[in-house]
């Protein structure tokens, strides 16, 4: 398999002979204002210009949205995937979306396991807040709290877990003690609110995840590309050094493809 960073958690994963286009944010650096509550507000998202030509990111069999954040699937991914694509989403209310958008080829992955081709994708748990009182902040900015990770199975591939946004409990113990993926990707950036409350994994959480799957390799993504991202690339390598893992830990630049 090969997974090339894009920017944010936007990857394309070829994967058994297919090219997977994750959670496309597409726009233009700076295109859109940056998340209220957050830190950083100087500065616009994305934080980054995309590293590759559109061309090279929209030439993929399917793309897989984990949720509808604007940092996950925004407008301008809506506007240039084309409308036959194979899309996934996470749920019914998602994939309506998707077809009001135009999309006429979506389908929900199911936690038993959806087939496309021979490639079996598995819907998993996230949790995509680190406190209750973030609720209230998703329902003023009329954000979805729903939050999924994608299990990849091919007889002649690695076993892939893609965590999704989410935060450390049980659940995701439970899928990686489940599956027992030789890869996981993990959004890693820490991103959170002003409040110290956060939405993804913290650097003691990815520390955590390595300890259940102790001969997984991981690779961190969703860093330095949003503005409520509080965990660089430099900060994750050396505090992976300090906990021993580094070894098991990719963090691709922009652009970067990593081979298993």
């Amino acid at each position: 398999m090969k997974l090339k960073q894009i920017r944010n958690a936007t990857m394309i994963i070829t994967y058994a002979n297919k090219k997977f286009l994750i959670d496309p944010m597409l726009a233009e650096k700076g295109a859109y204002p940056p998340f209220p509550h957050t830190h950083n507000q100087h500065l616009n998202n994305p934080t980054v210009e995309l590293p590759v030509s559109m061309e090279e990111i929209i030439d993929v069999d399917a793309v897989i949205v984990t949720h509808m954040h604007l940092d996950h699937l925004d407008p301008a991914a809506m506007e240039l995937i084309p409308k036959d694509m194979k899309m996934f989403a996470q749920n019914e209310d998602e994939a309506d979306e998707m077809k009001k958008a135009g999309f006429n080829n979506v389908e929900v992955l199911k936690e038993e396991g959806t087939l496309f081709g021979d490639v079996k994708l598995i819907k998993t748990p996230a949790k995509h807040y680190s406190a209750d009182s973030i609720l209230d902040i998703y329902r003023e900015l009329q954000f979805t709290h729903l939050a999924s990770g994608v299990i990849f199975n091919h007889p002649k591939e690695k076993s892939l877990y893609i965590m999704g946004d989410t935060v450390w409990y049980d659940e995701i113990k439970n899928v990686l003690e489940k599956y027992n993926p030789e890869i996981v990707v993990v959004n890693a950036g820490n991103a959170g609110f002003d409040d110290g409350t956060y939405l993804i994994l913290s650097k003691d959480d990815l520390f955590e995840a390595t300890k259940v799957v102790p001969n997984a390799k991981f690779v961190a993504t969703h860093m330095e590309a949003v503005n409520h991202a509080t965990v660089s690339r430099d900060e994750l390598r050396e505090y992976s050094e300090e906990k021993g893992f580094a070894n098991r830990l990719s963090i691709p630049a922009d652009g970067e493809t990593i081979e298993f």
